[in-house]
């Protein structure tokens, strides 16, 4: 298991499809839902996986219609599951430790409250492209008890714009020989693109507390 969570880190899919062959989407599909879904695990790739696997489908190795509706379900139910824990358990979730340690930290969901205090109801859309964001955000919302009927439409949007943005613009440069031969520098600048608004965000608030 630790094997195949090491590979997907480094978004190795040389390796998971020669493991997996068919169930590779299935593979993307439950990496996806549990970014999404479980506040524990926020760490995980997403907008680099889904831009190496539209570079992947590009080659042939992978079927780029089944990826773009098989993620997008995942993207969206592990934001509705999300959702409802949030709305459920509420903040009972930060209590909860395995050996002594929090599996999930406040600091995080106290960014995406302030996400929110900024962008309003379109940072449900929003957050789908920054990471760690992307996971609280539902939780946030279902905490604060969005509507569920509002959340689910602008879910819809940004699980749409999210998957299918980065994996079909994966999907279009996947023959772009630079782009085949760095992948590795590709993800690396897709992930910086990704937290920038963070970086700036905190620059920002260091600035005007100073």
């Amino acid at each position: 298991m630790l094997e195949i969570f090491e590979h997907i880190l480094h978004l190795d899919f040389e390796w998971l499809i020669e493991r997996f062959e068919t169930a590779i989407y299935i593979v993307l599909f439950l990496v996806i839902f549990i970014e999404t879904g479980l506040v524990a695990m926020p760490f995980l790739p997403g907008d680099s996986l889904l831009f190496t696997a539209g570079l992947f489908a590009a080659s042939g190795q992978l079927n780029l219609t089944l990826l773009l509706f098989s993620l997008f379900i995942a993207a969206v139910l592990g934001d509705n599951v999300n959702y409802w824990v949030g709305r459920t358990l509420g903040l009972k979730v930060f209590q909860l430790k395995i050996r002594g340690k929090k599996i999930v930290k406040k600091e995080y969901l106290d960014k995406t409250e302030q996400f929110f205090e900024k962008n309003g109801t379109k940072a449900i859309i929003m957050a789908r492209f920054v990471p760690f964001v992307r996971t609280f955000a539902p939780f946030a919302a279902g905490i604060g008890k969005m509507n569920y009927t509002k959340y689910l439409i602008f879910d819809l949007l940004g699980g749409f714009l999210w998957i299918f943005s980065l994996t079909i613009a994966g999907y279009l440069l996947g023959e772009v020989k630079w782009i085949k031969e760095n992948i590795d520098l590709v993800c690396l600048g897709i992930i910086f693109i990704s937290i920038l608004p963070m970086i700036i965000g905190f620059i920002k608030s260091k600035l005007s507390k100073n």
